[in-house]
């Protein structure tokens, strides 16, 4: 019998429809050739959402997320709902929804394809070995502490405890621990008292419970020039929300297009948030010319961390892959090619066919 999964879609704004659409479709020709089902439902979220029904995240697509097995996310946001003196805002339907669900802990892998090196702003003998995964703390800190705005002064308050540390650094050492097997934790323990609390909480733990893999600690300025002068140095980094909030936009730009780049939000169970990094773009919105990579790869990502499908995951990377090998790109990587390549730019649509097309040679 086929693994049936339930897959709440929430396209949201932007370009984030085209490019669920493009995934979606893509997880539909994988599912015969790893003898999968999946069931889809969509439900809207952020600023169609507020235009639909007043809140950025409905009582109906909160619920139908706590029962699915995996949630997959376009976008939120745009200037339509940009208005800062307004009570609601699409981004506040994604904080909810993390929160709600637990998903604590946002991996953000950054890998670079030999194919796109040209994209990056940095050289190629820099990014020469890179490979890092950024682990980023989700639903405490700064932006969920106590806060104040409004007349003549305004804070935000930034909280850690120990067990929202401890949960989150256990997520990042595993996966340390089976990658290469160093951990870097990123802080401000120098100023911050919260941040003196992460170090020494991280610095016991992982003694305690991660012996074996090797960890050290950089404050959050430092580590925002490593990552341009040295970023092959670094495997699994971890940091909370504002610091890797900050970091892994930083860590993005490695990859020459944020188009490239998936997440995934997880918590304490299998049910994950997965999603592109980059955001709902409305400039280029119904256009075509998205590129609908990094949802694809969050999808993979989903078959991996959530649906312990890792044949089918892999599938989609090599697919991915092979695709830029041949020399396609979507308008944010135009003109990105080796020394004698042909590049051809193609479409939203035509790119999400392409990678399809070289899914059934990789089923084995």
């Amino acid at each position: 019998m086929p693994n049936t999964y339930h897959i709440v879609l929430l396209p949201g704004d932007g370009i984030g429809p085209e490019v669920v659409r493009e995934t979606r479709i893509t997880l539909e020709a994988l599912a015969p050739l790893y003898d999968l089902t999946f069931d889809f439902t969509n439900y809207p979220i952020g600023g169609n959402a507020i235009d639909e029904t007043g809140s950025p995240l409905p009582d109906d697509t909160l619920a139908a997320c706590q029962q699915a097995d995996a949630i997959l996310l376009g976008a939120v946001g745009g200037p339509k709902w940009a208005d800062p003196t307004k009570s609601v805002q699409p981004e506040q339907g994604l904080l909810k929804l993390r929160k709600a669900l637990g998903l604590y802990a946002n991996l953000r892998p950054v890998r670079i394809f030999p194919q796109l090196t040209a994209a990056s702003p940095l050289r190629p003998e820099i990014l020469q070995g890179v490979d890092l995964l950024v682990v980023r703390e989700l639903t405490g800190g700064l932006y969920f502490g106590p806060r104040q705005e409004g007349g003549e002064e305004a804070y935000d308050t930034l909280i850690y405890t120990r067990p929202e540390v401890e949960r989150v650094v256990r997520v990042a050492a595993r996966a340390a621990r089976q990658r290469r097997g160093k951990l870097t934790s990123v802080d401000k323990a120098n100023v911050l008292a919260s941040s003196r609390l992460w170090r020494q909480t991280v610095t016991r733990l992982m003694a305690e419970a991660f012996p074996d893999v090797t960890l050290e600690h950089v404050l959050v300025d430092a580590m925002t020039m490593h990552l341009i002068r040295r970023p092959a140095d670094f495997d699994v980094i971890v940091s909370g929300n504002m610091f890797g909030d900050i970091i892994t936009d930083e860590a993005a730009m490695l990859a020459g297009s944020m188009g490239m780049l998936p997440s995934a939000s997880l918590g304490d169970g299998a049910r994950g948030l997965y999603e592109p990094i980059h955001g709902s773009a409305p400039d280029i919105a119904g256009q075509g010319v998205a590129n609908p990579l990094a949802t694809i790869l969050s999808a993979a990502m989903m078959l991996r961390h959530s649906l312990g499908e890792e044949d089918a995951a892999r599938a989609i990377e090599s697919a991915v892959a092979r695709a830029l090998d041949a020399g396609y790109r979507t308008p944010d990587l135009a003109g990105v090619a080796e020394p004698d390549q042909t590049v051809e730019v193609v479409g939203t649509e035509a790119m999400g066919e392409i990678v399809r097309s070289y899914l059934a040679g990789e089923s084995g």
